[in-house]
């Protein structure tokens, strides 16, 4: 327990760290923009790419571990749209953003950082694999489900570019295949650029945890809705087991592959949930609800997870 706390405290103490300063100092939300752009553009890319870059090329093409996780993130946004139906009465639109909410971890702030953490270098590749690939079936899935509704008045082919668009243009997704491509080739950068890529990674984590601290407190809680509580429990527990099932059912994957695997899906709601809801004017409220309740429902689920894979009581290989 000892050790968990270690991992834990400090990952949490920088997010909650922020929550203070957003809490007490009052800055206007604009206040936030260069320290967001600092961390989506330059610092996370950064890590992505340096992390990556220096990987075997062979390790970067695991089929069956993009295949599994892909389809355990589907798994949970299935079953909380179900939920999210059922509690609407068949408002599409609003079950889709309980989808996101049920199964769109915030593996782009917490994710490096909690996963790096607890299991080291080991845990890079398989942290940018579940990163990009989650990402591509969650842009695309909320825009077509939004279309399906009737929500989204664009043409299908305005769509499908807009989808391509978002995902191609990611900072993220552009810095893994950039980290790709160097690890295909070899590519090893001079010295000066290594040093700053250095620079630039080791502040990624702790400029993200905070920075999602204060984005969450500036985030309202409104009414919280009774189906919440359900759809947080698919995010916060029934997405990793799923997770866990799946890869242990494949099979033939290292242990810290998995365990990755099953942090990144622990994790709580992702902000950008937030972001869809107002671009669609659907669930907004709510939603930051759902990121902030999450949040801090995860110290504890989070934590349990690490002391179950640090003590070997998942079974994960």
């Amino acid at each position: 327990m000892e050790n968990v706390i270690s991992l834990a405290l400090p990952f949490f103490g920088l997010i909650f760290l922020g929550v203070a300063a957003g809490k007490f100092k009052k800055l206007p939300p604009e206040g936030l923009a260069w320290m967001q752009f600092f961390i989506i553009y330059i610092a996370l890319p950064a890590l992505f790419f340096r992390l990556l870059a220096r990987t075997p090329v062979e390790e970067l093409t695991n089929i069956g571990y993009v295949a599994g996780t892909t389809f355990a993130t589907y798994c949970a946004f299935a079953i909380a749209f179900c939920i999210g139906v059922i509690a609407s009465n068949g408002n599409i639109p609003e079950a889709t953003i309980q989808a996101l909410i049920g199964s769109y971890s915030n593996i782009g702030y917490m994710g490096p950082g909690l996963t790096l953490a607890v299991l080291g270098p080991a845990a890079a590749v398989p942290t940018a694999l579940v990163f990009c690939f989650d990402n591509i079936l969650l842009f695309t899935l909320a825009p077509l489900m939004m279309a399906v509704a009737g929500t989204d008045n664009e043409p299908p082919m305005k769509t499908a570019l807009t989808v391509l668009k978002r995902i191609f243009t990611h900072p993220f997704i552009l810095a893994t295949i950039a980290g790709v491509l160097a690890a295909a080739v070899q590519f090893r950068p001079p010295q000066a650029l290594d040093t700053l890529l250095t620079f630039l990674s080791n502040a990624a984590a702790p400029c993200a945890l905070f920075a999602m601290g204060v984005t969450v407190v500036q985030r309202p809680l409104g009414r919280v809705p009774l189906e919440l509580p359900a759809v947080l429990i698919v995010k916060l527990v029934v997405h990793p087991l799923i997770v866990l099932l799946l890869l242990n059912w494949i099979g033939g994957f290292d242990p810290s592959w998995v365990a990755t695997a099953v942090l990144m899906a622990c994790l709580p709601p992702a902000a950008n949930v937030f972001v869809i809801a107002q671009q669609y004017d659907v669930y907004s409220q709510r939603a930051s609800s759902a990121i902030l309740i999450g949040t801090i429902a995860s110290t504890v689920t989070v934590s349990l997870f690490i002391y179950f894979i640090t003590e070997g009581y998942l079974p994960i290989g």
